[in-house]
């Protein structure tokens, strides 16, 4: 392995020679400079790993040449050592991009320990990871034997993203691959956890909050006459997309809460997000609001009255506030409401439903060129990231911001990534969504899905007699014998939602002061 090529630049370089015979024992190869021209000129006609760079020399200062470098090879990182801690000179350097800052006297475990955190950071992140995973593995594992309440399966789901999102910032796809596996015992034993639990958790005691509790139980708590509140329900986010958005967030807020929620079945928009903003089950939607609700076979769209339902669940509660709904479904409606969003003032609470990701999961299934830009999750989260960053809505996070409003984010239902087939027969009837299906005449797999023979066991309509709902476990989705292999092969590796995996069920509701 060639030596690592350090330029080191000292107007008094001859009294650092302790410091660089140290470095070249071990292997390191430094050029000695004593300005800042000529170490310009160096950098032009070499390749150098790193520079270390005195910044008070005469001529040229440091933060001249800094800048200099800089301009020529953004990417190489630059060490300021100096004796002064003038916090003007930290605040230059630091906004100039250094990779490291050294106060004078440096000795050579300073030294050392610079080039080690900027040369070797990631083999060395990568082996402590791959370490810490090890033996977090066996940990996991014992967990997922024993996992048994709705909060152990909240920690149980963290944790497992917490190392995917650890792992896939290394160069070990077999670590991966391992967590993976773990990941997919774990929606099998959560699974069963849903099908044994899910009915009785519905009137229980001690349940957690569900899609119709979501605003009585995190929102109206923050509400109050001194401070606005934007609500927004970002649909189809799941808790690692909300794990990577959540940097960005974090330079404008301060979050005060985060709590996990369980969507109700099925994990779709029609009925999850309808069920946020009524404060109701579906069955209890149609029972109170016929006007409003739409079963799968009807026609029209299924989401078209949110406003409505949030303002009678508004009035039930007895909440005498001002507030506004906002429903963005393309760039140019996320704009509008960007550009005039500094008249929600006066509101006690703003609703905005962003549907991109929603869109961006379909569009997966509907586009090539999306199939080849999300292919896997680490692709689909970084997709999701550069939305946001990019997007009206982190612009109208801003104003929120600076109007003092606390912020709330949340979203209705997850997604998984489909792997799967698992056949299903209906009559032309039964509903389309791959995840979930109702409707007469099913016959399908027993052992793929949880089936409610009764759907007022759950809080679902019956949209005719005999029509059960069944809901696909784990990575699968529901094909018809009919063309099975080019039903397959279309929907083969696409996002979808409406059944019951860690990823559409268990997501994330997070409340934020602004800062």
């Amino acid at each position: 392995m060639s030596s690592i090529q350090i330029l080191w630049v000292d107007d008094e370089i001859e009294l650092l020679k302790p410091h660089i015979l140290f470095l070249e024992r071990k292997n390191y190869k430094v050029t000695k400079c004593t300005n800042g021209a000529d170490a310009i000129d160096l950098v032009d006609e070499q390749n150098f790993d790193i520079v270390f760079l005195d910044e008070n020399m005469p001529g040229l200062t440091g933060l001249d040449t800094l800048a200099e470098i800089k301009q020529k090879q953004a990417n190489l990182p630059v060490v300021m050592i100096t004796k002064s801690e003038e916090e003007y000179i930290m605040e230059e350097a630091i906004g100039s991009k250094i990779a490291d800052y050294l106060i004078k006297p440096v000795n050579p475990s300073q030294i050392l320990l610079s080039l080690k955190k900027n040369l070797d950071h990631s083999r060395l992140i990568s082996e402590k990871t791959t370490s810490n995973y090890q033996q977090e593995f066996r940990k996991i594992s014992m967990d997922l034997a024993m996992v048994n309440s709705y909060e152990e399966w909240i920690d149980l789901y963290k944790k497992l993203i917490h190392w995917e999102l650890e792992l896939e910032n290394i160069s070990d796809p077999g670590m991966l691959g391992i967590l993976e596996s773990q990941k997919q015992e774990a929606n099998n034993q959560f699974f069963k956890f849903i099908k044994k639990n899910y009915e009785d958790f519905l009137t229980a005691h001690d349940k957690p909050t569900f899609s119709h509790t979501l605003f009585k139980d995190y929102v109206v708590p923050e509400l109050n006459k001194d401070q606005g509140v934007l609500w927004v329900v970002i649909d189809n986010l799941r808790y690692d997309q909300y794990r990577i958005l959540e940097p960005l967030i974090n330079n404008h807020y301060k979050k005060d809460e985060e709590y996990s929620y369980f969507s109700i079945l099925p994990t779709a928009t029609q009925y999850a997000r309808n069920a946020i903003f009524s404060g109701l089950m579906p069955s209890e939607m149609e029972k109170r609001h016929p006007n409003f609700w739409k079963n799968d076979t009807d026609e029209g769209g299924m989401n078209m009255y949110e406003d409505e339902f949030l303002s009678a669940q508004i009035k039930r509660l007895s909440l005498n506030i001002k507030h506004d709904y906002y429903k963005i479904t393309s760039l140019k409606t996320g704009k509008e409401l960007a550009d005039n969003y500094n008249g929600t003032k006066q509101n006690d609470l703003t609703t905005v439903v962003y549907n991109f990701v929603d869109m961006l999961s379909h569009s997966k299934t509907e586009m090539e060129v999306i199939k080849e830009l999300a292919g896997d999750d680490k692709a689909y989260r970084s997709l999701t990231l550069s939305w946001f960053k990019n997007s009206p809505l982190f612009e109208i996070i801003q104003k929120a911001q600076n109007l003092g409003q606390k912020l709330i984010i949340t979203t209705d239902h997850g997604t998984i990534n489909c792997k799967n087939p698992t056949k299903v027969i209906g009559d032309k009837n039964i509903s389309s969504n791959l995840r979930y299906k109702t409707g007469r005449s099913l016959s399908y797999e027993e052992k793929d899905v949880y089936a409610v023979r009764n759907p007022k066991d759950i809080f679902l309509p019956t949209v005719a007699m005999n029509s059960p709902f069944i809901f696909a476990k784990e990575d699968l989705f529901f094909a018809y014998p009919n063309n099975f292999n080019h039903f397959v092969k279309y929907y083969k590796n696409t996002y979808q939602h409406g059944g019951i995996s860690l990823e559409e069920v268990i997501i994330p509701c997070a409340v934020y002061s602004p800062k």
